[in-house]
């Protein structure tokens, strides 16, 4: 008889994942069930509910009830290490990590790809929204990233950092379902997590606030908070002209579209005082506390070595508006490595900055210092540290860290 292959399968402790692991079972793989507990440090949980401990029970119960052996494993000193100090590094910054993406890469297709090794794994499994492909190139196979079927629930955009290695090993069941097919999975075979609510928020904070998480370790300090006229002059150099084509860009041209404009305090006027421009991020709205401005006023800029956040008036106002973005030579990331692009050359994709957004056409432009991405419509709030994404059709085919 031929020898199963082995899959560890990341649970959870909630649906998908359950699913996930009875659909493996179902194909015949040989299946263990592997809960990481990724943090608990008491110091920052700001309610008595302990979701660790819950899902870890959960995810026990659904191994038990499918017959496949079940482990946990403690990864929060490697999560602390590679997720939090990280999140913490770029806030600081003036920054905006999104933790779920490294956790991606870092934790559950690195650290945890590497225990199921240990448990002589041939692949390991997640509940995640995403189709895995491959091709056959020059007698080489190429895995392919592929959106998942269910396009409210697609979550390609979180995987955008893996490499054709982690590609190679990983495995998802549930890619191709519905979430509503996925929860009737799991009623009719009578897994304890059929109706749980989906978890939300930080692939690890449970039920901290990101604010309240953020002050254990960035202290408040008092800043000034300035607003910014519609009028100035670095805003006419935003505007493209549709007949130019963004491949004819020169340097300067691209660098006034696709990098970060550096305000100066003398540029605006004081409106109010914030407690750290490390707690603010591009495009914010909540939280300022500024009244009496008749129209909103959005987070258009921060600047963390002078403590100043820099606002503008009213959802139009052209500083929460890009067209382009800038990543440097070492933050681009080809999960199709066959498709990278030489420098001087560009080409057409739709990308996105955010999970859930509509992908949308831009043109890339490789040059020696980094990827020029610009836009075929302004994008609002792209904010340093993001990860923008690109695809051709349902595939992903790179991404990297928003300069």
């Amino acid at each position: 008889m031929e020898n199963k292959k082995r899959v560890v399968v990341g649970l959870s402790g909630g649906v998908d994942s359950s699913v996930a692991a009875y659909l493996l079972k179902e194909k015949g793989f040989e299946v263990i069930g592997m809960f990481m507990k990724n943090w608990h440090d008491e110091s920052v949980t700001i309610s008595n509910e302990c979701p660790w401990m819950e899902d870890s029970t959960d995810a026990m119960l659904v191994a038990e009830k499918l017959g496949i052996p079940f482990q946990a494993i403690d990864l929060s000193e490697e999560y602390r290490e590679r997720i939090v100090d990280y999140m913490f590094t770029e806030y600081e910054a003036g920054r905006t990590p999104n933790p779920d993406i490294l956790c991606n890469r870092e934790i559950k297709f690195d650290i945890f790809l590497k225990a199921a090794q240990k448990l002589k794994a041939d692949f390991v499994a997640t509940g995640h929204y995403c189709q895995k492909g491959s091709v056959e190139k020059d007698g080489k196979t190429i895995y392919r990233l592929l959106a998942g079927a269910d396009s409210n629930k697609d979550q390609s955009y979180f995987l955008c950092q893996l490499s054709q290695e982690q590609l190679s090993q990983a495995l998802f069941p549930i890619g191709h379902l519905q979430k509503s097919e996925v929860r009737k999975i799991a009623k009719e075979q009578d897994l304890i997590t059929a109706d749980k609510k989906d978890s939300q928020g930080l692939c690890f904070i449970g039920k901290v606030r990101l604010p309240d998480f953020l002050q254990q370790q960035l202290k408040p300090k008092k800043g000034k908070i300035i607003v910014v006229p519609e009028d100035l002059t670095v805003y006419d150099k935003q505007k493209i002209s549709v007949e130019l084509n963004p491949e004819d860009f020169n340097l300067e041209t691209l660098d006034a579209l696709c990098l970060p404009i550096p305000y100066q305090a003398t540029e605006g006027k004081v409106i109010g005082e914030h407690n750290g421009a490390h707690y603010f991020t591009v495009g914010q709205r909540k939280g300022l506390q500024v009244g009496g401005t008749g129209k909103p006023l959005f987070v258009i800029a921060t600047d963390t070595k002078e403590n100043i956040i820099y606002t503008g008036l009213g959802e139009n106002h052209p500083g929460l508006n890009r067209n382009g973005l800038f990543v440097a030579k070492k933050d681009i990331h080809w999960i199709r490595e066959d498709l990278s692009l030489p420098v001087g050359t560009s080409i057409r994709y739709q990308a996105r900055i955010r999970y859930r957004q509509p992908l949308t056409w831009a043109t890339l432009i490789m040059r020696k210092n980094g990827l020029y991405v610009v836009f075929d419509e302004a994008q609002r709030g792209i904010a340093s540290g993001q990860f923008v994404a690109w695809y051709l059709g349902e595939e992903s085919i790179g991404s990297g860290v928003i300069f």
